[in-house]
């Protein structure tokens, strides 16, 4: 039997180091709103029958309800690999697979704490998106402003216009990309 710790943040920012303390083997830096990250799925290709996932709590392994549930079943039925999860013992198929009243319980805690980790994640995108409102109205600019046209960009502008240039050829010499040079036309033209 194996063990294999299986480790998950949800931006590159974020520091995985408490959850690298107590495991170490499997580590992917990106969101828990699905299942398709490459850690996790070079882990699922190399776990064999009696070995265990760690996983230092569940919303670690996902945050999507029925995702969840449907990989907790896929690991511990259809591999038949066990999972313990630190901040949950409870939930650790390993302890509790023989009875049935500990297989019962686990099922229970793991439903609630899978909608539990979903619900905080719609949680999160809501603060967000009512953080992001009251930056707008408070007037703060998200995204890379503008930059300043070059002063030769009215001429340019006119020899394109007049089909006297390409855009690519006129972009160039003004030190913009074709698709930058042709929306600022399109703004200067409105």
């Amino acid at each position: 039997m194996r063990k294999i710790g299986y480790i998950r943040v949800s931006t590159r920012d974020q520091n995985p180091d408490r959850q690298i303390v107590a495991l170490e083997n499997y580590l992917d830096k990106m969101s828990g709103k699905d299942f398709a990250r490459p850690a996790y799925a070079k882990m699922m290709t190399k776990v064999k029958k009696g070995d265990v996932i760690v996983i230092k709590s569940i919303d670690r392994l996902g945050r999507n309800y029925g995702e969840i549930l449907e990989q907790w079943r896929y690991i511990t039925r259809e591999k038949h690999v066990d999972i313990e999860v630190i901040d949950m013992p409870l939930l650790n198929t390993n302890t509790y697979h023989d009875s049935l009243t500990g297989i019962f319980v686990s099922d229970l805690v793991l439903q609630i704490l899978a909608y539990v980790a979903e619900t905080e994640r719609s949680f999160i995108k809501q603060r967000q998106a009512e953080g992001i409102a009251v930056a707008k109205e408070k007037g703060v600019k998200f995204g890379r402003g503008k930059t300043e046209l070059p002063d030769e960009f009215e001429e340019y502008y006119r020899l394109w216009e007049n089909g006297e240039v390409s855009v690519r050829e006129a972009a160039g010499r003004l030190g913009m990309s074709p698709a930058t040079f042709h929306r600022r036309c399109r703004e200067r033209a409105k």
